[in-house]
């Protein structure tokens, strides 16, 4: 079957009219971008024509957003800050070796909070007339990142769970909360009451590997009241694949307020109350040496993190 042609603008196209309302003029646009004022004048022609809309008012002192335009620039905005955050992460996951910093860290800290920082990373150092570090970023479950910051493999790593990695020094940047999530439409979701621990036990989940932070604060809720979970109905290795599974029709899972946020707005997935289980969390920088974070890249990212995680 014939896919329906997109009415979404490539990224250069969207830049070049968030360009526009930065500037109040296609000329102004068209110098940031680096191209003719007649290439860009065109280029926007063609985005008024893919999405079906008027975008800009022409005029002699300039160009205006029509209120069409307003409401894309807007929605473009943030796709584009997604688009950089991308960036950055590809740039760091293809450099693997030879960089300047090493970055580890756990597959719910680095799907969904890694990325921003490191952005935030770079535009403070540039704003400072510095050279941007080059940065390398590997996503594994938090014993696999602990294990990489002992060995030098890290110059820094950021892991999730319960307790300080012995041996390493640390600092908490981030709070969080597991909660219990399932499809829509299925028995859990229909319950009047909140599960409780012996309840929980009993479920088989879709469940991350030994090792994941994730499963180490389940396992350790329900070893409080001395119960131990059933065996997983599926495990996975990413907080991102076990969303996507419960999504498609999976067992329950336990995961990341942060991961799931969108999906339980948008009614893709819905939360199960539980009640007497401690599910909160920590997210934390590790590193070797002093209390305090080696001075340079691995400070400032801490720092970072601590400030907008």
């Amino acid at each position: 079957m014939t896919q329906p042609a997109s009415h979404v603008p490539d990224l250069p196209a969207l830049r070049l009219l968030v360009g526009v309302a930065r500037h109040g003029s296609i000329g102004g646009a068209a110098r940031e971008a680096g191209v003719s004022q007649q290439a860009a004048s065109e280029r926007l022609r063609a985005v008024e024509a893919q999405v079906g809309l008027t975008l800009l008012q022409r005029g002699a002192r300039g160009s205006q957003l029509t209120s069409a335009g307003v409401v894309l620039v807007e929605w473009a905005g943030r796709l584009l800050d997604v688009a950089d955050e991308l960036d950055t992460a590809i740039d760091g996951l293809r450099s693997a070796r030879g960089r300047d910093l090493a970055v580890h860290a756990s597959m719910t800290v680095a799907e969904s909070l890694v990325p921003r920082w490191l952005v935030l990373l770079r535009q403070r150092q540039v704003a400072d007339g510095h050279r941007p570090t080059a940065v390398s970023l590997t996503a594994g479950n938090s014993r696999q990142v602990v294990d990489a910051v002992r060995r030098g493999a890290a110059h820094v790593g950021f892991v999730e769970g319960l307790d300080v990695p012995a041996g390493l020094r640390s600092r908490t940047v981030v709070r969080d909360r597991l909660v219990l999530v399932a499809p829509p439409g299925t028995p859990l979701t229909r319950r009047r009451s909140p599960l409780e621990p012996d309840e929980v036990a009993e479920l088989a989940l879709t469940g991350r590997e030994a090792g994941s932070g994730t499963r180490e604060v389940v396992e350790a809720a329900l070893a409080r009241h001395r119960l131990t979970g059933a065996a997983p109905a599926l495990e996975l290795t990413t907080a991102t694949a076990v969303r996507e599974a419960v999504r498609a029709g999976s067992a329950p899972a336990f995961l990341s307020r942060r991961v799931v946020e969108r999906d339980l707005a948008a009614g893709q997935l819905v939360e199960v109350p539980v009640t007497g289980l401690d599910l909160e969390r920590a997210f934390r920088a590790v590193w070797v040496g002093s209390a305090t974070p080696p001075a340079g890249p691995v400070r400032d990212l801490v720092a970072i993190a601590r400030s907008t995680g």
